[in-house]
């Protein structure tokens, strides 16, 4: 490394996590001052189904529009006055046309931005061949679904970004990469990193993993949300990344929101499963040992990220048509108004049935009545008082529209004909169900392609090896003492989940390294799974698996298999697993009097 790399620092700005995420990010962050980046994250599985649905509608449309009107079309000029480059995967399933829209806009401002996108990754047109192949879905089992298929997209890597910015691209726009290539490539573009040097490959993985979320790491959704000042103007990350792939977290002086260890361990470990094994198309990376140390206010450094040689796969994420869905959300208020609320729920679901089966249509594919402000999330440790106010949100699933629509005219009698207290419904959705498949397809099968000024390159990745299990190793478990004392986990820990797919995980980072030993104790796998019974199939608890996070003083819970379906077709309250675990936080643990201490 020369001694000009070795001091150099790019520094990126985390624009955006999602697909509609805040117009207050970009004009933050280019008021910051100083950015070599702006990086925009606008996919997830949920909106690759959405955004085909919309090129369906549309065939010039199926990318996030956005992107002109709210994220970068607006500020084009001032990003090319400040010289910042921008990457976002804002494609979707059609990132020539938004490349096409773009430079259209360019030119109408009467810039001299150069534009190039990265496509391949839609394999809609090889369904067939994927059919043959018969690939299982890698978390369920389950058989390729015979549903219409929306959208069909492996995960790409950050080479390709990495190769367009070399060749003078400003603005690189993707499809479907992995979230953290939109960081990487640039890093690997700026020092050069080879494909060969893993550690610096996972370590910027690392630092496109904690950008691309946006203020999930700055404080948004934290723990201790009463420590995060101004939630109305939380900034936006800034990540000052390093040649030897040391990263400072940081933010926009005198924004809200922070940065802390607490904070950037919880986005660390949020949709992640084995930490010691996080698979990306350019490397499988080992975050198990990686440290946070707090430098400052608002300032956290990174280091420690391992990696080792890719995959011969890229993972698949395919979504189809599944049927049609009537949700449906009665206010219903009064005394006893749980038991109202079940009690109509059920007679509405069988009032339905009834005329389904006089019409001669099949029954509902699945229903669910769920009560808010029941805790009925919470399943066995529920404490909803004398709940005398909730909401019933009624879902009803039918292959066929006409079966949705009969249900959603048919819940609007309740307010007249069933409990007492029942008002008028806040809203009344039939909306197409979309059914969620995952699997992996060798890297051989599909050509990355850079696209710039009229040129198209093929760019395949190197092929990489075949997967091999890769274990965390068990820490010591303590037998708590006669003098212990049982609290709850949130005195102890802070927590963060999310879903992937069909199973969601619980990130549980310990506020302090000697209480690791007695969450690890507490928190063995067939206790938690015994904690979220109530999600589990048939009465039985949901499988779980626990990874051991040593440099974070953590624990990492996977729930598999339940989501029903995953964020696009669950029926429950959070199908995207926000709130799991908040579940979580009253689980109680056994401790040593003396550790607490202090402790609030």
């Amino acid at each position: 490394m020369s001694r000009a790399d070795a001091q150099k620092v790019v520094r990126i700005g985390g624009a955006s996590a999602f697909l509609v995420d805040s117009a207050l990010a970009v004009p933050q962050l280019l008021a910051a001052g100083g950015l070599d980046y702006l990086i925009f994250d606008y996919l997830a599985e949920a909106s690759m189904g959405l955004l085909g649905r919309f090129q369906a509608a549309d065939p010039a449309g199926g990318f996030g529009g956005d992107f002109l009107s709210v994220h970068v079309g607006p500020y084009l000029k001032e990003i090319a006055r400040q010289g910042i480059k921008v990457v976002a995967n804002a494609g979707g399933v059609n990132p020539a046309g938004l490349s096409a829209a773009l430079q259209q806009l360019i030119a109408q401002s009467d810039l001299k931005l150069k534009v190039a996108y990265v496509d391949g990754d839609d394999l809609r047109g090889q369904l067939d061949a994927l059919r043959r192949a018969a690939p299982q879905d890698m978390f369920t089992g389950a058989a390729f679904p015979e549903g219409k298929v929306i959208s069909a997209n492996a995960y790409l890597g950050a080479f390709q970004i990495a190769a367009a910015l070399e060749a003078g691209a400003d603005i690189v726009i993707t499809g479907r990469v992995v979230d953290s290539a939109l960081a990487l490539g640039p890093l690997i573009h700026e020092f050069g990193w080879s494909a060969q040097q893993y550690d610096l490959l996972a370590a910027g993985t690392l630092a496109g993993h904690l950008l691309e979320c946006g203020a999930q790491v700055t404080g948004g959704t934290f723990t201790d949300w009463q420590e995060v000042p101004r939630w109305e103007d939380i900034g936006f990350p800034i990540g000052e990344c390093h040649a030897d792939g040391t990263l400072i977290l940081t933010k926009p002086p005198g924004s809200g929101g922070m940065v802390s260890v607490g904070t950037v361990a919880e986005q660390l470990l949020y949709e992640v499963s084995n930490p010691a094994d996080y698979i990306v198309a350019d490397v499988r990376c080992d975050f198990s040992d990686v440290t946070l140390t707090q430098l400052g206010p608002d300032r956290v450094r990174v280091s420690g990220a391992r990696g080792r040689a890719p995959t011969d796969t890229y993972k698949v994420c395919l979504t189809y048509e599944d049927g049609w869905r009537a949700i449906a959300y009665q206010p219903l208020i009064g005394e006893d108004a749980v038991a109202k609320g079940e009690r109509q729920g059920q007679a509405l679901f069988a009032r339905a049935r009834r005329l389904l089966q006089a019409r001669g249509l099949a029954d509902f594919s699945a229903t669910a009545c769920v009560i808010i402000g029941a805790e009925r999330s919470f399943g066995a440790h529920a404490q909803p008082g004398a709940a005398r106010e909730v909401v019933v949100k009624l879902v009803a699933d039918h292959q066929d529209k006409l079966g949705a629509d009969l249900f959603a005219r048919e819940q609007w009698t309740a307010v007249s004909g069933m409990s007492v207290g029942t008002s008028i419904n806040l809203a009344t959705q039939v909306l197409p169900v979309t059914g969620l498949y995952l699997c992996l397809i060798d890297k051989r099968s599909v050509t990355p392609r850079l696209t710039q000024e009229g040129a198209t390159l093929s760019l395949p990745d190197a092929p990489g090896v075949a997967a091999a299990a890769a274990c965390a190793a068990a820490g010591p478990v303590a037998s708590p003492p006669p003098e212990a004392e049982t609290v709850p986990l949130l005195q102890l820990a802070w927590a963060r989940s999310g879903d992937k797919g069909h199973l969601f995980n619980v990130a549980v980072i310990a506020r302090r390294p000697e209480f690791l030993p007695w969450l690890r104790a507490a928190l063995t796998p067939q206790a938690v799974a015994e904690w979220y019974r109530h999600l589990g199939h048939g009465g039985e608890p949901p499988r779980v698996e626990r990874y051991e996070v040593p440099g974070l003083c953590a624990l990492n819970l996977v729930v598999h298999d339940s989501l029903e379906g995953g964020i696009n077709a669950s029926t429950q309250l959070d199908p995207a697993a926000k709130g799991m675990a908040q579940l979580l936080l009253r689980f109680p643990v056994a401790v040593p009097a003396t550790l607490l201490q202090g402790v609030p």
